[in-house]
């Protein structure tokens, strides 16, 4: 499931912003992008991001994409 189209998600604006997962495990409910991964190849299009978890400070790496999907992730902290 994608984001409405009236707020289109891309890699470039996604540092520092905020999401919430949809079913939180081990308290980690807020996340924040604290890093977008650049590629190794020069000019080759953002894959990555690195989402800190406010709670326990763990930091995981996915793929930017997967913060499309409406069943895992909303948008902002709810």
């Amino acid at each position: 499931m994608h984001l409405p189209a009236r707020n289109p998600l891309s890699a470039n604006k996604l540092l520092n912003s905020k999401w919430t997962a949809a079913l939180p495990v081990n308290k980690e409910k807020h996340f924040i992008v604290i890093k977008v991964i650049e590629p190794d190849t020069p000019g080759a299009p953002v894959t990555e991001v690195e989402l800190q978890a406010v709670h326990s400070q763990r930091i995981q790496t996915l793929p930017w994409r997967a913060l499309r999907d409406a069943s895992v992730w909303r948008q902002g902290w709810v």
